[in-house]
């Protein structure tokens, strides 16, 4: 099954989750805003949000600094 993770298209395994894609992608879940085909998720929302072919995944990371 194919998405679209931050404008690149990725080949994923069926029924992964949110989460299990932060994981795969070397994210950590608390450092990340999400966005499924344009809609902001929750972090608790990420374990139980499963993806479906051709979505559209945006991470954005935070990064701090000084």
């Amino acid at each position: 099954m194919d998405i679209i993770v931050n404008g690149e298209t990725w080949e994923i395994e069926p029924a992964i989750t949110v989460q299990e894609l932060l994981i795969s992608l070397g994210f950590e879940s608390d450092r990340v805003v999400v966005e499924l085909n344009r809609q902001i998720l929750t972090s608790s929302s990420f374990a139980v949000i499963h993806l479906d072919d051709g979505d559209a995944v945006e991470v954005i990371q935070f990064v701090g600094g000084g």
